[in-house]
């Protein structure tokens, strides 16, 4: 299915963001998610089901100041 990843049009075959990151080869406990602008968190990724047209945002956090 196609969707929005950080911006950019990805096809991907994950059914949800669980699955979405393991497909990507995310690290799930080193990155914050949004699906649709809405934060998502680490425990309910693998009951938010992803569908087409879904925007998907995954962030890692940064080190500085």
């Amino acid at each position: 299915m196609k969707i929005t990843l950080n911006g950019e049009a990805r096809e991907v075959a994950a059914s949800d963001l669980a699955a979405l990151l393991r497909e990507l080869d995310y690290q799930p406990d080193a990155v914050a998610t949004a699906l649709n602008r809405e934060f998502v968190p680490r425990a309910a990724r693998a009951d938010t089901a992803i569908a087409p047209g879904d925007a998907v945002e995954v962030l890692s956090p940064m080190k500085g100041g």
